[in-house]
This record gives C-alpha cells, structure tokens and sequence, in this order.
C-alpha cells in the first residue's frame, strides 16, 4: 500500500490545456472517488497517475517516490477499465493469472494467487469458462481479479460499472466497497455518477473543467458545499436554486425573490448583495397554517416511486423538484402551498458562485 500525492499536476495536448494545476493528497489506504462531468479531466488524472499519459508539469509521487518518468509497469499499480479487456481465449484463470505468467512466477504460486483471488470474488466456480460464458457482472469480478493477484501498492477504476445494467450496478459497488475494507489497498476510483460516489468513497474529489471544485467526505460535500457547482452536482435529485437578494425586513435577515420571502437563521450575509439561494427537493414539506415561508407551487409532474413521491412544480415562474416520503394525493394541474425549512438552507454569492 502507499499514498499518493499530487502537486500542482497539469496536462496539455498542445496549446490546450486539459489539467489546470491539480493537487490532491491520497492517504495510504484511503479510498477516492474523482467525480464530475464528461470532459472535466477526471480520467485523465487517474490516466496520469497510471503512467498512460504524461504530466506536462508538477508531480506526481507514489508510496513518497516521485513517477513522472516512470512506466506503468515500475509503479506498483493495477487498473481496472471501463471496457473488461479479458482475453477472449483464455480461461477465467489464465485471464487472472496472465501478468503473474509475464513476470515468470512459479505456477504454485499463480496458482495460489489466482485462487486466493478467486475465493475472495466468488470466482472458484467459474475458473475454467471463458469471457463468453460470462455475465457483465462476473467479467467484472474477472478484470478485478486480475488486478488483486498483483498486489499492487494501488488499485485504480476507470467507469468500471458504466457497461453494466442498474441492478448489477447496485450489486458491484458494495463488492468493490467489501473488497476495498478487506484489503486495505489504497484505491482511486473515477465516475460520473454521483450516487456511485457518495455511497462508496471515503473522500470525493469533485472535478470541474480541469480544476478541483471541492475535496471532502461524501456527506461533507452534500451538507456544505463550497460552491454552486459542488451543490448542484452532490445530491440525487439536485439542488433547487432561486436567485434573489438580501433585506433587512423589522431587523430580520431576510431572502427576498418576487413575491417570496424567507427569514434566514444566519444574518451575516450584507442588506442589498444578490444571492442563490440552494435548497434541497426533501427540505421542501406541505405548509401548514403557521408556516412562515410559504411558497404557491403549481404540480406539472407527479412522479411515485412507492417509497416515495417526486413533485416537478412551477412557482413564481421557477421550476423546483419537491420530494416527499409519503404518497401524495395530488394530480398535474393541482396547486399546493410548500414550505421551506429555513436551516437547510444554503447561499451562494450570485457573483463569484462560492458559498456565503
């Protein structure tokens, strides 16, 4: 196992520039998620600590050694792409045990390797089948295989679970999060998928157009995010936001958008300055007759999960996601009074996007 450090990386093909300056520090043992949008640089910085892209400046350091200029094969690394790139002629264990039989290890012990591997993925049964007789989820297990029997200092996942369907989605990230607490292996794990990200990592780095956002635990980044950016892309369903500004209405600290107002809990935010205001679709509730805040909501789409119901509503000429826990008896068309809660709420300054 070792740490990673990533100080002031950067990555440009030419005169464009992909990576603007990241630095990221990776405790041994620590399993991270890089999250953001397509495009955002995420699986070019995992690509760069593996050695299959070069840094155009900075550093990049495993187990406290610097590898700019080391290849793949020398830094004690395994990684685990997207596409399950098994061999399709070789058995489930030839496949495991390949880069073992490249580095001219004893069959005893590719064998005891291979197997090891397997008891721990629930592979022992399917050793002699090929790729083709495999499901989506089992080749997956196969390609993570491959990397266990190296023992390597680092794990890294490329969108391991992108060709695989829901179900078998669910199902893999709580084996790779089992796999992950039994070995203990240092692990960097890139996504689009912030659910993925939440439920999984220990730290999440929340990348955006080349730079990270946000660094922080899953439930840090949901309950305080540093930004309109990290508040918008944490949290399924997303964050409403409602532009408006701050009053001073009888010595109270108020949001002010149209016709809508809400006390706030922290008044340290300036009379005048315009703000977002962020809420969260499950901190909206039903207003009841001594809400302060309430909010005339048209319902445009009711969406019932059975365990829960989502509301896509209009309001003062916004769109918001309201969701509830219950069942509602409401339809398409109907009006409703919501209420937000005022301590769950967020500000961003609508100028710089930060958090107020």
């Amino acid at each position: 196992m070792a740490s990673i450090e990533i100080r002031q990386a950067r990555k440009a093909y030419g005169t464009f520039e992909v990576l603007h300056g990241v630095s990221i520090d990776i405790p041994d043992g620590e399993f991270v998620i890089l999250v953001g949008p397509s495009g955002c640089g995420k699986s070019t910085l995992l690509r760069m600590i593996a050695g299959l892209e070069t840094i155009s400046s900075g550093e990049i350091a495993i187990g406290n050694l610097v590898v700019n200029d080391l290849p793949p094969k020398k830094r004690d690394i395994a990684m685990v792409f997207q596409s399950y790139a098994l061999y399709p002629h070789m058995t489930v264990a030839e496949n495991m045990g390949f880069s073992l039989k490249l580095a001219r290890r004893s069959k005893a012990e590719i064998d005891q390797k291979v197997g090891e591997a397997a008891d721990i993925l629930g592979l022992r049964p399917l050793l002699a089948r090929k790729p083709a007789q495999l499901s989506g989820g089992q080749r997956q297990r196969v390609a993570m295989g491959r990397a266990i029997v190296r023992d390597p200092a680092v794990f890294l996942f490329d969108e391991p679970l992108s060709n695989l369907d829901a179900q078998l989605r669910v199902q893999m990230r709580s084996e790779i999060k089992a796999l992950h607490q039994r070995l203990k292996t240092t692990t960097v794990y890139v996504t689009h998928d912030q659910v993925e990200a939440m439920t999984m990592a220990d730290r999440i780095v929340v990348m955006n157009d080349g730079k990270v956002e946000q660094v922080g635990a899953p439930l840090e980044l949901f309950d305080r995010p540093a930004n309109l950016f990290v508040a918008r892309f944490i949290g399924s369903p997303s964050m409403n936001m409602l532009d408006g500004r701050i009053e001073s209405i009888n010595g109270v600290t108020t949001f002010v958008s149209g016709g809508f107002s809400l006390p706030l809990a922290d008044s340290s935010t300036g009379a005048g300055e315009e703000v977002v205001l962020g809420f969260r679709p499950e901190h909206l509730s039903l207003a009841t007759p001594d809400s302060t805040a309430q909010l005339k909501a048209e319902v445009v789409v009711m969406e019932p999960t059975g365990t829960e119901t989502l509301l896509n509503v209009t309001a003062d000429g916004h769109s918001f996601l309201a969701l509830f826990r219950e069942r509602l008896e409401v339809r398409s068309g109907d009006e409703i009074m919501l209420s937000i809660d005022p301590s769950n709420v967020h500000l961003f300054s609508k100028l710089t996007g930060k958090r107020l």
